[in-house]
């Protein structure tokens, strides 16, 4: 079986306390910029995608973790070079029994990918397809997020301006 290639660490996203806290510090203190955000009925805690650079998110923040002395990550993503690559990737982790707790494209940021656990539990995410924002532009907004929960899905259905090659065949 053909594998994939994990081109670099793509977003992480932490558990925070105080969401305005922390988005201020991340701002303010680092000077990422506001993408996008979820309000608390979307996401409890509510959750907010920063970015340093185009790409939509290189850290989100979900609101509502328990104080404590140290933090707590949500997940970290690895970014594929191709559709293709998020599909080898689900079949080999289904080949080593890694079981799939998402695919398909969540909401903000668009991405294609899979999700999984680590041996400790921690959330891990292979993906491919990120939103790029330009420097003094918006993100895209949010009536034009389309999830989907399978790979197959994602790509009969792709978000606009979102160019896709045909499901690759992985056998």
């Amino acid at each position: 079986m053909e594998q994939f290639e994990l081109r670099k660490i793509g977003h992480v996203v932490l558990n925070v306390s105080d969401l305005d806290a922390s988005v201020r510090f991340y701002t303010e203190v680092l000077g990422l910029q506001v993408s996008d955000r979820y309000p608390a009925s979307m996401v409890p805690g509510g959750m907010v995608f920063l970015r340093c650079n185009t790409d939509h998110h290189g850290v989100a923040l979900v609101g509502g973790a328990p104080r404590s002395e140290r933090g707590s990550l949500n997940h970290f993503a690895f970014e594929v070079g191709s559709l293709a690559e998020v599909f080898r990737a689900r079949a080999w982790l289904r080949a080593h029994g890694v079981p799939i707790h998402f695919e398909g494209r969540r909401r903000a940021g668009c991405q294609i990918a899979v999700e999984f656990r680590d041996p400790d539990g921690n959330n891990l995410e292979i993906y491919w397809g990120l939103d790029q924002v330009g420097t003094n532009s918006a993100a895209r907004p949010a009536s034009e997020w389309r999830q989907a929960l399978t790979l197959e899905d994602a790509v009969a259905k792709p978000v606009s301006g979102q160019r896709l090659p045909p499901v690759p065949d992985i056998a």
